[in-house]
């Protein structure tokens, strides 16, 4: 039983881990980018929902609510302002070091609002979870909660990517931004509308990362940010399914390494399944080898 606990615990991370690897994998996709801050914004979303819950003395739902909207429109925020005028550098040096920038940028302000204590983060999930088998196992409210919001931001992305206008829109971008462009898509805010998609679960992410692990710092971004793009690397960049299932596995590889073999090398034996899994296959589980003509 206790293997089957650490494996729910596994896919439980691997599902915050997921949804945060799709944001980086559709700014990747369609814009080209790499927004090494999305680890930052899921850090200002769980800070909106700390806030409202603890200061505003909002409900848990509407608090979620708060820390998406919010998101969202930094996302579009950050994209206007500091990717948007990157968009045809010659250099995607340039693009990296702006990301890093806006990083760091994002971390200040929060420890000059709110310190660097840590905060205790107050549960959004008031379910308090199931006992099976007598009691020998216990899955908690926030693990089935997480795992649910997995599956249901990939079926709702998947769907939007492939059955609406401005889904179709994207893929188009994704393609070719200008054939896209003379095709009347507006690219710029196509972009823009990735950014925000990315950004708002982002705050999804934040919020449930929160409430299954309590402390919140002006750092609780940083490494599950690296992880996650970890995961959408592992998963094929640029693929939604493959973000998906990099998210889950790299998930379950750190919570069973940190049971099975040690708490302190978790960490070092997730990114070494990354490099034996781009050794043998460099795309990434599902990613596709592109040609580029010349």
């Amino acid at each position: 039983m206790s293997f089957l606990s650490y494996l729910l615990n596994g896919i439980s991370l691997g599902s915050v881990y997921a949804i945060i690897a799709l944001g980086y994998t559709m700014v990747y996709g369609i814009a080209k980018m790499l927004n090494f801050a999305h680890g930052d914004v899921i850090m200002v979303g769980a800070y909106v929902a700390f806030t409202a819950i603890m200061s505003a003395g909002f409900s848990s739902l509407p608090a979620v609510l708060l820390a998406i909207l919010v998101c969202t429109v930094l996302g579009v925020v950050i994209e206007t302002i500091a990717y948007r005028p990157l968009l045809e550098a010659s250099s995607s040096l340039a693009v990296l070091i702006t990301a890093i920038g806006v990083s760091y940028f994002l971390q200040n302000v929060v420890l000059l609002i709110f310190g660097a204590n840590p905060k205790s983060f107050q549960s959004v999930v008031h379910f308090k979870g199931i006992s099976l088998a007598g009691g020998a196992l216990t899955i908690s409210g926030e693990t089935i909660v997480t795992i649910l919001c997995g599956i249901l931001v990939m079926v709702v992305l998947t769907t939007f990517i492939g059955h609406t206008k401005q889904g179709q829109a994207m893929l188009a971008v994704s393609e070719d931004k200008g054939a896209a462009q003379l095709m009347g898509i507006n690219v710029n805010g196509t972009i823009a509308l990735t950014f925000a998609i990315g950004s708002g679960l982002a705050a999804i992410a934040g919020v449930l990362l929160c409430s299954c692990y309590p402390v919140l710092t002006p750092y609780t971004g940083s490494m599950p940010g690296i992880k996650a793009f970890t995961a959408a690397v592992f998963g094929g960049i640029g693929s939604i399914p493959g973000a998906f299932l990099g998210g889950l596995i790299l998930g379950v590889i750190e919570i069973l390494a940190k049971a099975y073999i040690s708490s302190q090398l978790s960490d070092a034996i997730v990114f070494a399944v990354l490099i034996i899994v781009l050794l043998v296959k460099p795309t990434g589980l599902l990613g596709k080898k592109t040609r580029e003509k010349v």
